[in-house]
């Protein structure tokens, strides 16, 4: 009998958030989320989380280590929509309160196997000075009310930001059943590891 030819293609996505370089603050947790197209759907695991909170260890100068994981698989007919991973850092102001310290994004890897990637976080800006101070003698930080905004190109070429610090992310990709559906997403090569009888690739399907 026949198999019948698959109506999606499967991606998931293993990893952790590994941890952070912001020189000028400590006592850190992140946040993260996925954002994708319409014609994506999650099947298993968390699309949202938050770590724990981190400080600077005397070895590990500026770095702020999580190693917090990250597992979830999605389905889809199509690329376009590509999933996303969005983090948002928090830590305490002078004053105790909560603040952002650092939004960022990127894209989930194309291609099959294990990648690192270190994505540039930034911070919204008040417009004015005055803005400025009374959001720090307040406590009350510019910030996004949802942080898949930062996915989003629309309306931020009127956002004022300033870079700030970096997040460390780690994944392994596999995928499923995208070659059938008419999807390359890399080279053939001999020392593919594919399954023969689940159909999963870490290299390349």
């Amino acid at each position: 009998m026949a198999a019948s030819n698959p109506t999606v293609f499967l991606l998931t996505v293993n990893g952790q958030i590994e941890g952070a370089n912001f020189p000028e603050y400590d006592n850190l947790y992140c946040k993260y989320c996925f954002v994708y197209g319409h014609d994506w759907a999650p099947t298993s695991g968390l699309e949202e989380g938050i770590t724990q909170i981190t400080c600077k260890g005397s070895q590990s100068s500026n770095k702020l280590i999580w190693n917090f994981p990250l597992e979830t698989t999605f389905k889809s007919t199509n690329p376009s929509g590509w999933p996303q991973l969005v983090v948002s850092v928090y830590g305490p102001d002078v004053f105790g309160n909560d603040v952002v310290r650092g939004y960022g994004a990127t894209h989930i890897p194309f291609t099959p196997g294990q990648h690192s990637k270190t994505i540039p976080m930034f911070v919204p800006e008040p417009t004015w000075r005055l803005q400025k101070f009374t959001s720090w003698l307040l406590g009350r930080r510019p910030e996004y009310t949802d942080p898949k905004a930062v996915a989003q190109g629309e309306g931020r070429e009127v956002t004022r930001v300033r870079s700030q610090g970096f997040v460390n992310v780690s994944f392994h990709i596999m995928t499923k059943d995208m070659k059938k559906l008419g999807y390359d997403t890399g080279p053939s090569s001999p020392a593919n590891t594919q399954s023969v009888t689940s159909g999963w690739s870490t290299e390349d399907q």
